[in-house]
Parts: structure tokens; sequence; C-alpha cells
């Protein structure tokens, strides 16, 4: 049996997630980014080992 236990969570309960990555050498804050490049960090596509060595590369 694989049951998945789900939380529903209010509008009023919720928490904004603040997303940081580093560029440079430094982490910041990804709200704190231009329009253009918030769009380009959600359209990266991130390298997965595991994945990679199953393609027999």
């Amino acid at each position: 049996m694989n049951q998945q236990a789900t939380t529903t969570l209010q509008n009023h309960e919720r928490v904004r997630c603040e997303i940081w990555t580093r560029v440079m050498g430094y982490h910041r804050p990804v709200s704190s980014w231009n329009l253009g490049k918030q769009s380009e960090h959600q359209e990266r596509q991130f390298f997965h080992p595991q994945d990679a060595a199953a393609g027999g590369c």
C-alpha cells in the first residue's frame, strides 16, 4: 500500500518561499534579479548525474 498524505493550506496559512542561487560566487535571491534574468532562471534545466550515467555516456 502506497498512500500519500496531502496537506491542504488556506491562503492565509501560506508563506512565501524565497529562492536563492549562486551567481559569480555570491548567493543572491532570485527575486532581486531583473525580469529577463528571472525568466531565464525559470527555463534552466538541471544536470542529474544518475540520469546521465543511465544514458550510457
